[in-house]
């Protein structure tokens, strides 16, 4: 079990650092590895994630990098000194190896968005590429590979072949995770805790169905439990 709280991140997909914090505390030591995004990022959320870290817990900054290479490289140098776990970047091959030497000789774990699991195959015609959804994810883990990444994020519907493809040390991060019969909200591309694990997930990242429950340190458990199990 606690190697499985060491895979779960809980996606602190909260609109204030007040109600985090309340957040963090419900949970307790049932959850010891938390992701700040946008939404809480931009009320204060960077400072609460470098109390947590200072605080012993993993944070998984999900800022989604893209820009020219110089800016990303000076962003992800103030990054690791934050002492951050995982951040992510868009997986564009120059991108990423602009990160990779930024972050050289630290521990921050860089990690390759692929395809946004709230986009599905039109979603992704829409936006002008050329490849299927599952194409352009191990596309894009191949680029990551390449780069030196530390590891890719793609739902995980897709993990299995991107195991397959990176091999069994970089980490797979699998958001989009619902428990069966919970609420979809804007994911599209979904998978229980059980069979992203099967799937060959390193972490999976769930924000709702915890965050958004009425007893949070038993959705938690749960979740944890069904992780276990599989």
């Amino acid at each position: 079990m606690n190697d499985m709280r060491e895979r779960l991140i809980v996606g602190l997909d909260i609109p204030t650092v007040a109600e985090a914090e309340k957040a963090v505390k419900e949970l307790g030591d049932t959850v010891s590895f938390y992701k700040v995004g946008y939404q809480l990022a931009f009320a204060g959320g960077l400072e609460f994630a470098r109390d947590l870290a200072a605080d012993g817990k993993k944070i998984f900054l999900d800022m989604k990098l893209l820009d020219i290479d110089n800016t990303v490289a000076k962003g992800v140098e103030n990054i690791v000194k934050m002492g951050m776990t995982m951040l992510t970047l868009h997986a564009y091959p120059k991108t990423m190896r602009a990160a990779v030497e930024a972050a050289r000789g630290s521990n921050l774990c860089l990690l390759a968005v692929t395809v946004l699991t709230s986009m599905d195959e039109q979603d992704v015609i829409d936006a002008g590429y050329e490849y299927d959804p599952h194409t352009l994810v191990l596309r894009r883990a191949e680029q990551a590979l390449s780069a030196g990444m530390g590891g890719i994020v793609c739902s995980a519907e897709e993990a299995s072949a991107v195991r397959k493809v990176v091999g069994p040390d970089m980490a797979v991060v699998t958001p989009g995770i619902r428990p069966a019969g919970a609420d979809r909200g804007d994911q599209k591309r979904v998978v229980t805790p059980a069979d992203a694990i099967r799937n060959g997930s390193s972490h999976l990242v769930v924000a709702r169905p915890i965050v958004g429950a009425v007893d949070r340190r038993a959705a938690a458990q749960a979740i944890l439990d069904e992780m276990a199990a599989a």
